[in-house]
């Protein structure tokens, strides 16, 4: 049997798709007030049992898990885009049909 956490996840209102995981026993505690400063403040999304044989959709659950263990966090950032699709979203693109 693989260990188990049961994590709160916090989004952020100053960034898109950006994420916070800690433990629920801690909630914000372990997290570095500088960081809560450049992340906002944490609107709770869910909460969610974490195991390293469950994955997540962005993340490696094992490695969050760890991050929570040994800094008190696990901080999600957005996915990068990619360089051609920034350039179809600056590109007008009436006419071209």
């Amino acid at each position: 049997m693989s260990e188990r956490m049961i994590c709160q996840v916090y989004s952020s209102p100053k960034r898109e798709e950006t994420y916070l995981y800690v433990d629920r026993s801690d909630d914000l505690a372990r997290v570095p007030e500088e960081l809560l400063v450049h992340f906002g403040t944490p609107s709770p999304v869910m909460v969610v049992l974490l195991s390293a044989d469950r994955p997540l959709a962005r993340a490696d659950a094992a490695a969050v898990m760890a991050g929570i263990r040994d800094k008190g966090f696990y901080l999600q950032l957005p996915p990068q885009r990619e360089a051609y699709m920034l350039d179809l979203y600056r590109t007008p693109t009436e006419g071209r049909y």
